[in-house]
């Protein structure tokens, strides 16, 4: 199959346009406009079910849906569309929306940016003290867009998001004087929609370089989900796997950190045939998936996604829950219910699917996960821990939070037992101009 992408531009020339509804269309030409929209051809032919629109799960995920926007900008959209208004007005309405949207869920705002010789890395990111995330420049693209996706504002020209980074050797400077970095987590976009030409220009420094303190290197991708051709008939298929089989073969461990949100992506002949190939190449996969109303909140799709995920060779690694931004009307559920979804999917799976965590939301305090609910003489509570956390000293110790059924995020959460905070609330790490970056990041 030949990779051919759709957006807004040429939507009419998706092979299933006929299929679409009028309302279906115009639904998303008005959202389209806010979130960008990217679709390709293996999601439109072997993974929707065009008998099942608009409710399929796998449309729902990459087909913008009136609920993520308010009715009021939906409407004023809407509108100017109808009244065709011209494109700069357009523009302009959306400009707007786009300023008045919270693009950070509260308790998730700025990026842990590390100092090095007193200057900010842009590109890196040093929260906890065992992992550094990367985003490399090309980097700032994917092969389709996820509805739920919340770092949208990468695909919609905002500069302000673009916190890449071009120079490899920066990121080897800066593991040289950092032994506390076990592992590098290449994220931002999709690393593997590069060119294996380009992915060596990142990879390559790592690998000759002397980094014994470096023993994982991770990859998050949705390549498996949304298009496994790269793993196998794609025109630089070999190389990549080559390149992928390079690092298992350097004493580091290769991880594909994959994300699949539904059993239907794990179903075809060719994502099987594509796990198969990394699997060969020495990597691990340990698969990551968002928990979403409409798509996948229900039980026994948890239960047949780890099932499937571990017969395929796969470690399932974890649930979380997206960040509760503005988009997220449409795909939130409430923690309760995350882990009552958890709970009675993981009950019915062997021990081999038990590897997954869950359900985690990621916040700037850390990961906190939502172990369960107690009965105390006093009510009930909502059990958390932290198992990531900005202070290693907060990561598995349980805290508790009032019982509430319609709380989706931690700010919405009230501490048990009258307490005025959580207990790793109220800390602030200062941030002081370091000479000597290694200190700085001990700091943290």
């Amino acid at each position: 199959m030949n990779y051919q992408a759709y957006n807004l531009k040429n939507l009419d020339k998706i092979p299933q346009y006929s299929l679409l509804k009028e309302n279906v269309i115009h639904q998303l030409n008005v959202v389209g406009r806010v979130f960008p929209f990217k679709v390709n051809t293996y999601i439109l032919n072997e993974l929707i079910d065009w008998n099942n629109i608009p409710n399929d799960p796998i449309f729902r995920m990459t087909f913008s849906q009136k609920e993520m926007l308010n009715e009021d900008d939906y409407n004023t959209i809407s509108l100017a569309i109808r009244k065709n208004s011209s494109e700069e007005l357009l523009q302009q309405i959306v400009k707007k929306i786009r300023n008045n949207l919270d693009l950070f869920s509260t308790g998730h705002h700025e990026p842990s940016l590390p100092l090095y010789d007193n200057h900010r890395l842009y590109g890196l990111q040093h929260k906890y003290n065992e992992t550094l995330l990367y985003t490399p420049s090309q980097e700032q693209s994917c092969q389709a867009y996820c509805t739920f996706y919340v770092q949208w504002p990468l695909y919609a020209g905002d500069n302000a998001w673009k916190i890449a980074a071009n120079d490899a050797l920066q990121l080897v400077n800066y593991l040289k004087i950092h032994p506390e970095v076990t592992s590098v987590l290449f994220t931002g976009g999709d690393l593997l929609f590069m060119k294996s030409g380009i992915l060596e220009q990142y990879i390559n420094p790592l690998l000759k370089a002397d980094l014994p303190n470096l023993f994982n290197i991770r990859i998050d991708t949705k390549m498996l989900g949304y298009w496994p051709y790269r793993f196998t008939t794609d025109s630089d298929s070999s190389e990549l796997l080559a390149l992928l089989e390079r690092i298992s073969t350097s004493e580091k461990h290769l991880v594909i950190m994959a994300n699949f949100s539904h059993p239907v992506e794990l179903s075809t002949n060719v994502v099987k045939e594509a796990i198969k190939a990394l699997r060969n190449t020495g990597a691990t996969i340990q698969i990551q998936s968002p928990i979403l109303r409409n798509i996948n909140d229900s039980p026994e799709i948890w239960k047949r996604m780890w099932n499937e995920q571990v017969k395929l060779g796969c470690i399932p690694y974890e649930m979380f829950i997206p960040q509760n931004t503005d988009m997220q009307n449409y795909f939130s559920i409430p923690l309760v219910n995350a882990w009552e979804i958890f709970r009675d999917a993981f009950k019915n799976v062997s021990g081999l699917c038990r590897t997954v965590r869950g359900p985690c939301m990621s916040c700037d305090f850390g990961k906190i996960q939502i172990l369960g609910i107690s009965e105390t003489p006093n009510g009930k509570v909502i059990s958390l821990r932290l198992v990531q956390g900005k202070n290693p000293e907060w990561v598995m110790k349980l805290f508790l939070a009032e019982y509430d059924e319609k709380a989706i995020w931690i700010n919405e959460l009230i501490p048990a037992f009258g307490q005025k905070q959580f207990s790793f609330e109220g800390i602030e790490h200062e941030e002081v101009e370091l000479e000597d970056s290694y200190n700085y990041a001990l700091s943290l």
